[in-house]
């Protein structure tokens, strides 16, 4: 019996699907963003058809993972690749992608089978970026084609690892749009990962993203794979930074460190003394904080900048923070401790291009804050931690021993945290340990008072 066809409207920028064509889309607001698709009716299934249950146990042979030659990528992975798995890499425009994955795509050939799909670059560009990065010896399958079908019946005799740059680029005959829609980015996806999971191929897809920094396409295809991975950093920094926002296989929030050298991209094994190398001896308004990233504690600097405003509204710039704790910092400091930054610019950094988006770092703002409104300098060997809640109490936060060792290591001698982390007695150092209850008590310990 032939499957029945039926004429369905997608949506280019949601993916929202539509009974007919219309105008404009109603549930994003888009103008003449509406297409046409054909697609099998999910109704015609072939009846009688049975499903093959099994146990939940699984052979361990499945699940053992491949080492590359960088171990920070490795780490970001959960400690490699697993057999099977999809992985989607997003990034900036020029920010590194592809450099990385040729990269891990010849280190892996020394040992595997790996293919090299480009729909982007022409072999000879492809080549010449191996040749600088030193990997053209190496035994990668390289090959440019953005047909998914011609693709997958190429790699019938079975492959190891699959790279595709990009899946924007690539189309199928089976959708009836031009490649980047919504409806061809979710059919290749499809595709490619009903390959990776009937042949145990590792599948890594580099994703476009859009202006505001997110993967482009229908966000199904975050939900489809199994990893993916953002890939940050500024242009003029030569530091690079891969993050974990979803894995399966290990876990999230998870972060690599790289620097981008001539030779392509080297693992920085510590990242906390290179976010703090570059650090000034005691200058007000900067404080050093420990914070936790993915299973690595890491040190970084907090660089906060208050001077006279002559607007009506003062200017909040953050940059590596979430401006909306910022506010709620300067709310608190105003009420609970009498210091006014209503008449105050207020510049906050997070040196070295790193994003913080735990709570912990909230005592650590606070403190290079009223360091900068007065003008009083923070010894340069301290380090300090906790959570801020709405009442001005200094909360507890997880992992405290781990920060402290990490902050030790380092050659800080007096750590500053929540007086409710003393009581767990899980850690033990030679440092001086001080405890704060309320954010009242950073003024007492250390003489600031606002000017």
């Amino acid at each position: 019996m032939m499957a029945k066809i039926e004429n369905k409207f997608y949506c280019n920028e949601c993916g929202a699907r539509y009974p007919k064509w219309l105008g404009k889309c109603e549930d994003c607001g888009r103008w003449n963003s509406i297409v046409e698709n054909i697609s099998v009716d999910e109704k015609t299934r072939t009846l009688g058809s049975h499903l093959n249950f099994q146990t939940l146990a699984v052979s361990q042979e499945k699940l053992d993972r491949k080492l590359s030659d960088i171990s920070e990528f490795d780490r970001v992975l959960g400690g490699g690749i697993v057999p099977g798995s999809v992985v989607l890499i997003g990034g900036d425009p020029g920010i590194g992608k592809s450099t990385l994955l040729l990269q891990i795509s010849a280190a892996l050939s020394q040992d595997h089978k790996c293919v090299y799909i480009s729909g982007e670059e022409s072999a000879e560009q492809i080549c010449m970026r191996a040749a600088r990065l030193r990997a053209d010896d190496s035994d990668v399958k390289l090959a440019c084609e953005t047909d998914v079908d011609i693709i997958l019946n190429s790699l019938k005799d079975g492959v190891d690892f699959l790279i595709v740059d990009s899946i924007q680029t690539l189309h199928t005959s089976s959708a009836d749009s031009i490649p980047g829609t919504v409806s061809q980015v979710r059919a290749c996806a499809y595709k490619l990962i009903n390959f990776a999971k009937t042949t145990g191929t590792a599948v890594f897809l580099i994703g476009h993203v859009t202006k505001d920094g997110m993967i482009a396409g229908p966000k199904i295809l975050e939900h489809m794979v199994d990893t993916v991975l953002y890939f940050e950093g500024e242009r003029g920094n030569s530091y690079r930074i891969l993050r974990s926002v979803k894995n399966r296989y290990g876990p999230c929030d998870e972060l690599g460190i790289f620097e981008m050298q001539q030779k392509g991209l080297v693992g920085v094994p510590d990242p906390s003394v290179l976010f703090l190398t570059q650090r000034s001896e005691s200058v007000p308004g900067s404080v050093v904080f420990s914070g936790i990233e993915g299973t690595r504690p890491i040190l970084v600097e907090v660089q906060a900048l208050v001077s006279k405003s002559y607007f009506a509204a003062p200017r909040r710039t953050v940059v590596g923070w979430d401006i909306n704790r910022l506010f709620t910092i300067l709310a608190v400091m105003e009420s609970k401790c009498k210091i006014s930054f209503s008449d105050r610019d207020v510049y906050l950094n997070i040196a070295g291009g790193l994003k913080i988006s735990e709570p912990a770092c909230d005592l650590a703002v606070a403190v290079s804050l009223l360091s900068a409104r007065s003008e009083t300098a923070v010894w340069n060997e301290t380090c300090v931690f906790g959570e801020i809640g709405l009442t001005g109490e200094v909360r507890s936060v997880s992992r405290c021993s781990e920060r402290i060792k990490e902050a030790e290591k380092l050659g800080f001698k007096k750590i500053i945290i929540p007086t409710s982390n003393i009581g767990a007695k899980n850690y033990a150092t030679e440092a001086v340990v001080e405890s704060v209850e309320n954010i009242m008590k950073i003024i007492e310990l250390f003489g600031m008072a606002g000017r």
